[in-house]
């Protein structure tokens, strides 16, 4: 039984030598693949400024509100005169107009502080009512008037602020605006396109400046009178045909006829001129189509 523990060692030993070169090969392998795991990150991109706004420059008719911090007795509220300048306690006339609220707020500070009345003054300017920029919106809207130009900057800006546009207001809205020079330009718009996601041509939310005029003109109609169940006057809508418009009359009556339907037009001289019409003619603004009886 002794000589058997020799060869017991030896095998043991042969098997210990085997594991350790194995293990030695693995060990290089790893240490290499290490560094191709352990990649540096990617520094992070810098994050992309967004454009500031320009604020609303102050101007002659707005009215505002300054106060001072630890100085309630120099609270003043005022309105910018016409040559741009506000009159405040201690300082006198301080020229605001052009200035957005901040640099006028600046300019206030560096008069009290320089003139030794306050200390590292803490200068706040609140504007209450914007006068100086506007934009008016006349026609056919709910709330006509001028509106601060700081609060609209589109189309679709400016009639909200009217409260939008009456039932028997044109969906052709002209924009009018004052260009270099003192020449007048008009800009026509399809709003109800516009609204409906059509954005190009004559759909364009244009940008509104200030002094800009928006003008919402009365819906175009039309008239139709004789064998209709209701005659009378009806807005006229785009690319609208004579069988159309019978529809918006109410149909024809017992007695009426699609024959022989006549349309009186005004012409470009301003003469009234009566001609047969077709179910499938288109109806203009101010035409008037008188539908006869039928003779059976």
């Amino acid at each position: 039984m002794r000589p058997r523990l020799p060869i017991a060692l030896a095998v043991l030993v042969c098997v210990l030598v085997s594991a350790c070169a194995q293990l030695s090969q693995l060990l290089p392998a790893r240490k290499a693949a290490a560094p191709q795991t352990a990649t540096a990150p990617e520094p992070a991109q810098a994050p992309v400024e967004m454009p500031e706004n320009t604020e609303y420059a102050l101007g002659p008719g707005d009215i505002v509100r300054v106060t001072v911090y630890n100085s309630p007795d120099l609270t003043t509220e005022t309105e910018v005169s016409q040559d741009g300048t506000i009159s405040f306690p201690l300082v006198g006339s301080v020229k605001v107009g052009g200035l957005t609220r901040v640099q006028a707020e600046k300019a206030i500070a560096t008069r009290l502080s320089k003139g030794g009345f306050v200390s590292k003054p803490h200068v706040n300017m609140l504007v209450t009512q914007y006068r100086s920029r506007q934009v008016s919106v006349i026609g056919e809207v709910h709330k006509p008037g001028k509106f601060p130009a700081n609060q609209i900057a589109t189309l679709t800006d400016a009639i909200a602020m009217a409260g939008g546009i009456k039932p028997n207001g044109s969906y052709m809205v002209t924009v009018i605006r004052k260009e270099e020079g003192g020449k007048t330009a008009q800009y026509a718009v399809n709003f109800k396109s516009l609204l409906q996601g059509a954005d190009g041509g004559t759909n364009r939310n244009i940008p509104i400046l200030s002094d800009d005029v928006v003008y919402v003109p009365p819906a175009p109609v039309f008239y139709i009178y004789g064998e209709v169940r209701t005659p009378g006057a009806y807005p006229l809508q785009p690319d609208m045909t004579v069988r159309q418009a019978l529809s918006l009359g109410g149909g024809l009556t017992a007695r009426g006829s699609e024959r022989g339907i006549q349309i009186d037009r005004k012409g470009p001289n301003g003469e009234m001129t009566t001609r047969r019409a077709r179910l499938t003619d288109h109806v203009r603004p101010d035409d008037v189509l008188q539908v006869p009886e039928s003779w059976f």
